[in-house]
């Protein structure tokens, strides 16, 4: 599985660890994702989602997963998200 966000898209970044002699080695930062299920109002189901919990404030934030999917970018979110989104969005607008 990999290491990234299905909302945000946030991923794994390299960068140093610096001793206090300033030798460098290679180091990785991990995201701080977390398997959460959120609920959508639309669909009236619940969803089983990994996220960051950067992601997961936003979603509160927000007021839910689908006030957050209205607003976000679809290059950020994951296939299986994005097939959501426009689910939420088909509901959205037949419910309108």
């Amino acid at each position: 599985m990999a290491r990234v966000c299905e909302l945000t898209g946030k991923g794994p970044m390299v960068g140093n660890n610096v001793s206090h002699a300033n030798n460098r080695t290679k180091r990785r930062f991990l995201p701080n994702l977390n398997d959460v299920t959120l609920a959508s109002d639309a669909m009236g189901r619940s969803y089983r989602l990994r996220i960051s919990s950067a992601a997961l404030r936003t979603v509160d934030h927000r007021g839910g997963l689908d006030a957050f999917l209205m607003r976000a970018r679809e290059d950020d979110l994951s296939p299986r998200v994005r097939a959501l989104k426009r689910e939420i969005e088909k509901a959205a607008t037949a419910g309108a």
